[in-house]
């Protein structure tokens, strides 16, 4: 049997790659998952102190392999060198972290009458985990790191357009000793392999990163087995700005809160949400920043800001842009490749797409507020609410903020979204459950309650 190939195209030049990987199709997918039961009784089996031996073998493979992950992520993704080693790097970070799990998933006893009660932590089994084109490799980890520390074992489908890092860090963990079968890297189309892991009864988990239309795909097709499954879907972040705050500084951080991975990011904050007082002078130096930001061959060790990920995408993102009030533009190489300069909008109306939709792409709104209780208003008017941001010196007005704002994860005076060891996820269509933090090992766990009467 031939199986199909899926052209890799590089982002920064527009030339196909001469790496394809062959796709999956039903009964490869099957076969892996299959493997992947058969491996899960030894991998569960596995004492806490080696399993989280393994893991850190693993994370050191990875750490002696971050600039070739990294080479690769800038010539499958076009991002940036700066930005693809820090993703490599938290792939071993994340195996590192979740490492001290095994020796860690603590039962309880619970007071009862009539005996003694206790909890177990243990593995549900095989794990389909889903795996976006905007970030391959972090996202990959978030969920195959908690994963193998709690026993499971793990199937994993890169998105078609950037299989490669996935593929390569596959192969490092059986360089490291982890086990055939414990994590398999399954390429292929998310119509066969994705909707195959919804869909086999050996799969007792998936996670999906994507977005929020196929995330309610998934999450119905994992309905009918009863399946769990967390989501992590889309976003219209807000960055809200006061006047009382430090507006240089505020502006000068606002281009790297959206234009990273030229705009491609769930978590970017496409909503700028600026106090009246102080909207001309931000604009004014937001402008500034825009222009300032280096747009250039993402191998550059200076570029801030590379192509998007294919010229399907480029084209989508440009359809937001026409008709609208744009402010100002920064700038892009004219060359191949699928560039966009970083763009800002003046948004008048908040019933526009470009106000409500979520662009995927190097795109901000801005718009004026008067008061605090306009702003959280505004910025909850989205079906979306996975993360944001507040610039304010008051405290007291920062935490009345947050604690209004429907969104999952929140940064005063900063932009951080994501932290392994913080939990992380959104509100509303963003998503259902939460990655990472210490907690996250217990998501890929049953709990089981044992009663021994006295």
């Amino acid at each position: 049997m031939t199986l199909q190939t899926h052209p890799l195209v590089n982002p920064a030049t527009g030339q196909e790659l001469d790496s394809s990987p062959a796709l999956a199709g039903l009964d490869e997918t099957d076969e892996a998952i299959q493997r992947a039961h058969d491996a899960f009784p030894a991998w569960r089996d596995v004492a806490p102190g080696e399993r989280a031996r393994l893991l850190r073998a693993f994370a050191a493979v990875v750490d002696e392999h971050v600039e070739e992950l990294a080479q690769l992520e800038v010539l499958n993704a076009g991002h940036t060198i700066g930005n693809a080693r820090w993703e490599a790097g938290n792939v071993r970070d994340c195996l590192n972290y979740y490492s001290a799990a095994p020796e860690r998933l603590f039962g309880r006893q619970v007071p009862v009458p009539g005996g003694t009660d206790l909890t177990f932590r243990e593995p549900l089994g095989v794990v389909g985990i889903i795996v976006p084109w905007n970030f391959p490799m972090p996202i990959a980890a978030w969920g195959f790191a908690p994963a193998l520390a709690a026993g499971n074992t793990v199937v994993l489908k890169p998105a078609e357009l950037t299989p490669l890092t996935a593929i390569r860090i596959g192969e490092l963990a059986r360089l490291a000793g982890i086990p055939e079968g414990v994590l398999t890297v399954v390429p292929g189309r998310g119509s066969v392999v994705g909707q195959r892991f919804v869909t086999h009864p050996l799969v007792r988990k998936v996670c999906f990163t994507g977005s929020t239309t196929v995330g309610k795909q998934v999450m119905a097709g994992c309905a009918e087995q009863v399946k769990r499954v967390t989501l992590e879907l889309g976003g219209k972040s807000a960055n809200i700005v006061f006047a009382d705050t430090d507006v240089a500084a505020a502006a000068a951080s606002a281009p790297y809160a959206v234009f990273d991975n030229a705009g491609q990011d769930c978590c970017a904050r496409s909503r700028i949400l600026v106090e009246r007082s102080a909207y001309d002078e931000f604009v004014g130096r937001l402008e500034t920043a825009v222009k300032a930001l280096r747009v250039t061959d993402p191998s550059d060790e200076q570029s801030e800001m590379g192509p998007l990920v294919s010229s399907g995408q480029r084209d989508r993102v440009q359809g937001y842009l026409d008709g609208a009030s744009i402010a100002f533009t920064g700038s892009a190489p004219d060359g191949p490749g699928w560039w966009l300069p970083p763009t800002v909008v003046e948004s008048a109306d908040t019933g526009e797409a470009i106000w409500r939709e979520e662009v995927f792409g190097p795109v901000v709104a801005v718009r004026a507020f008067d008061e605090e209780e306009e702003a959280v208003a505004l910025a909850n008017d989205s079906d979306y609410g996975l993360s944001g941001s507040i610039f304010t010196s008051d405290l007291g007005r920062a935490l009345r903020v947050s604690r209004r704002v429907e969104a999952g994860n929140l940064s005063v005076n900063s932009h951080s979204s994501v932290r392994y060891w913080t939990p992380f996820g959104g509100y509303k269509q963003s998503g259902l459950g939460r990655e990472l933090g210490p907690d996250a090992p217990d998501a890929f766990t049953e709990e089981k309650n044992v009663f021994i009467a006295h």
